[in-house]
């Protein structure tokens, strides 16, 4: 990709080398939001880089404060909240390399950055293997948790044998291992059509997973909880159904905010050169707005659904504030 003085230029996953993206998102201007007609009559919309660096900020501090609270409440310190840990530095590798990368833009813009295109390309690289360590990782903690809940839920009584805190950093380190490595030969290869294969196709099979185990949990649940409730368990019981049903909004966001990226590169291999499918690539800068988005909503979602996180969040929160004035 051509490395002229000009954020339209700036090679990142934000303008992506997947032919045929390039010939279309190289024109990207960020000046305004209206949307403009191509000759093929397209509506391509104008995203400012400010509103990719605010949310990216937000959504930064947002994730910060999950982790923080995480680490410092010790009611927090079990499998399940360090899989919510994980998924929100997953969140934070987000929001971290947008960040970044928008400044560096910004201040290439303005002509206020001198730097080396060989420099600018390793900072692509990085920046890309950031967020593509970011997805892969989020699905695998997003099935690590539905494994959690499925567990507590159905072996209620053998739970803390089964999921010790051994196994869980096992787990976590297994998972941010597999996903740096993927996410490296993933770039590396990038011009490989086999790498938007295996991205599209975990993606869907992380999908099913996490369906057949939510099927599983939600028919049968009441069965087991006339079982558990025997052994005066009925509290965890219901817990459990919670931590379920909160992990089915967190997948439900994620869902709606990744899938126009995931489709856009199914369009990729289906139809790079239709016109229709064409109009959809021009505007990939949306769908990055919606991953964003997701690493904004995933915080709120902790928040609201678990009351012990809320508690420590307000608490840090206060004591911020205190110390601010």
């Amino acid at each position: 990709m051509d490395m002229a003085n000009s954020s339209q230029h700036f090679p990142s996953i934000r303008h992506m080398d997947y032919s045929p993206l390039g010939h279309y998102l190289d024109d990207n201007e960020t000046n305004s939001t209206v949307g403009e007609r191509d000759s093929f009559g397209c509506v391509q919309i104008r995203i400012p880089q400010e509103l990719f660096l605010a949310l990216g900020l937000i959504s930064l501090v947002e994730n910060i404060m999950v982790i923080w609270a995480i680490i410092k409440n010790r009611n927090l310190h079990s499998p399940m909240y360090y899989f919510i840990c994980c998924l929100a530095v997953s969140d934070m590798l987000v929001s971290v390399s947008n960040v970044v990368e928008t400044l560096f833009m910004l201040l290439n813009d303005h002509g206020l950055l001198d730097v080396h295109p060989g420099m600018l390309r390793h900072l692509d690289n990085v920046i890309d293997v950031m967020i593509c360590s970011s997805v892969v990782s989020s699905l695998s903690f997003l099935c690590t948790i539905a494994a959690d809940r499925y567990v507590t839920i159905f072996y209620a009584l053998r739970y803390h044998s089964i999921m010790t805190t051994r196994r869980a950093i096992i787990i976590i380190a297994v998972v941010w291992l597999a996903s740096v490595t993927s996410s490296i030969l993933f770039i590396v290869y990038y011009t490989d059509n086999a790498v938007i294969v295996c991205l599209v196709t975990f993606f869907c099979i992380t999908l099913v997973f996490n369906a057949v185990l939510y099927l599983h949990m939600f028919l049968l649940a009441h069965v087991h909880s006339r079982r558990i409730t025997a052994f005066n368990k009925g509290r965890r019981h219901s817990t459990s159904m919670k931590g379920a049903i909160t992990l089915t909004i967190l997948l439900g966001v994620f869902i709606i905010c990744w899938g126009p990226f995931f489709l856009h590169l199914i369009l990729i291999l289906a139809c790079p050169t239709n016109p229709l499918c064409n109009c959809f690539f021009r505007n990939f800068n949306l769908f990055l707005i919606l991953i964003i988005c997701n690493s904004l909503i995933d915080p709120l979602i902790y928040a609201y659904r678990s009351q012990e996180l809320r508690k420590t969040l307000q608490e840090l929160l206060l004591c911020s504030w205190c110390l601010g004035v």
